[in-house]
């Protein structure tokens, strides 16, 4: 999710985009197969988990989704596990991922995935996946898997108001970039999002999300869809000087100094991808080269998933 972690569960606008850096597929271990053989296993255990939870969906009359539960203990039982590239407790949907392609293979009469998708198609689909991914977070959006199943950026308007998108690299800067900046440990999803319900129990706090959060978060994706890139940049900066000031248990410790510096120098604008407390964070740029020299020299990896051009 571009935009939208956290204040999205308060019904703000959402953004999301396709990271072609990463993929996951469903596949069996056999001899034949080169891969980590420890890390199939433990998928296929989780997996195995996973399955005891949507049996009890199945039975759910709230659940209108037939899972071939069937077929699906048949294939652990002969090893499937999930084949991924995408790291878990980064922020970038690696259970989203899992869900999408459970629900890919082995759900009845599935929704298909396509570019002229309907609305309410995808509501529907959202509704399914919050319910089958709330396994893992305790508590789902259902954005994520989502978005990996439908593989095209969506514009959340609101919970039931969702919609894919264009997002107009070609009317941005020539030096304008989105990076993902790798802070090197994993966080935890669950225990920052009862923190953040813990802290919404406060009207301090909750007014702060209503009166400033979510204002800035769904004027970021409004100029961001528009190119409207001077107004985008002066609003993500506040949305980072936001999150840096009441966001900070989300935020590891080693990158509050970067996150501050970048502000300082008017270089980048970070913001937290996902719950936080590790993972990816993003990083906004309109300097391309200078961004990336000062990732280089900070000795932060990390992974250029937007560069906005022109045919000039």
């Amino acid at each position: 999710m571009l935009f939208g972690e956290y204040s999205v569960i308060c019904n703000s606008m959402g953004l999301t985009i396709p990271y072609a850096h990463f993929k996951g597929e469903l596949n069996f271990l056999n001899k034949f197969r080169y891969t980590d053989y420890d890390f199939a296993m433990k998928s296929n255990r989780l997996i195995k988990d996973y399955y005891t939870y949507l049996e009890e969906l199945d039975g759910n009359d709230n659940f209108n989704c037939k899972i071939d539960l069937k077929a699906l203990k048949k294939d652990l039982n002969k090893g499937l596990y999930f084949e991924s590239t995408i790291p878990q407790g980064y922020g970038i949907g690696s259970s989203g991922a899992l869900v999408a392609a459970i629900y890919e293979r082995y759900a009845r009469g599935k929704i298909k995935s396509t570019r002229r998708i309907q609305k309410e198609n995808i509501t529907e689909l959202k509704t399914l996946f919050s319910k089958m991914e709330s396994y893992f977070h305790g508590i789902s959006s259902g954005i994520d898997p989502l978005h990996c199943y439908i593989k095209f950026p969506l514009l959340i308007k609101n919970q039931s108001d969702i919609e894919i998108v264009d997002i107009p690299r070609k009317q941005y800067p020539k030096d304008g970039a989105i990076f993902l900046l790798n802070t090197g440990k994993p966080g935890k999803t669950q225990p920052l999002v009862k923190l953040f319900f813990s802290k919404c129990k406060k009207d301090s706090f909750k007014n702060l999300i209503e009166n400033e959060l979510i204002p800035l978060n769904d004027i970021c994706i409004k100029t961001l869809l528009t190119a409207d890139t001077e107004d985008f940049m002066q609003n993500l900066k506040q949305l980072s000087v936001f999150q840096l000031n009441h966001f900070k248990e989300m935020i590891p410790d080693d990158y509050q100094y970067i996150w501050k510096e970048g502000l300082e120098q008017d270089l980048f604008s970070l913001k937290l991808c996902g719950s936080g407390g590790g993972g990816f964070i993003l990083a906004f740029t309109k300097d391309y080269s200078r961004a990336v020299n000062e990732f280089r020299k900070q000795k932060i990896e990390f992974i250029t998933v937007f560069k906005s051009f022109t045919d000039n």
